[in-house]
């Protein structure tokens, strides 16, 4: 199965956010052995800015950002997604950013908090305990 992975559950595990810790660790415990994870390289970007924003060291941001693409594919955004996104009717342009890019890189889902979000995605999103379920 191939997922991308929503900004939201990687930084549920890496600030270990509660409630939402265990189950979104459980995502990326997927990726590699069951799962074919992704990622956006400009998720990458977000991801350090808010890290940093925790007051998390830069060393230690980076050491994150490394360990979380062991197992994570981290895939670009072309000209057409963009266009794509631009054109959609998704309210969020980085969601739909998400949703395209998962699109053309045949994802079967994106694993996400805010399934409200992608209503208009031309893929589906499910929560990670949905994800469990199905997996």
């Amino acid at each position: 199965m191939k997922i991308l992975i929503d900004t939201n559950i990687i930084l549920n595990v890496l600030l270990r956010r509660e409630p939402f810790y265990p189950k979104d660790a459980e995502v990326l415990k997927l990726c590699g052995a069951r799962a074919d994870g992704m990622l956006l390289a400009s998720q990458t970007t977000d991801i350090f800015y808010m890290l940093r924003r925790y007051n998390m060291a830069v060393s230690e941001a980076k050491s994150a950002l490394k360990k979380l693409t062991e197992n994570i594919k981290i895939i670009d955004v072309n000209a057409a997604d963009v266009s794509a996104a631009l054109e959609s009717d998704m309210a969020d342009y980085e969601d739909a950013l998400l949703a395209f890019c998962a699109k053309r890189r045949k994802a079967d889902c994106i694993v996400t908090r805010n399934e409200k979000d992608f209503t208009e995605s031309p893929v589906p999103a499910i929560t990670p305990e949905k994800l469990a379920e199905i997996m």
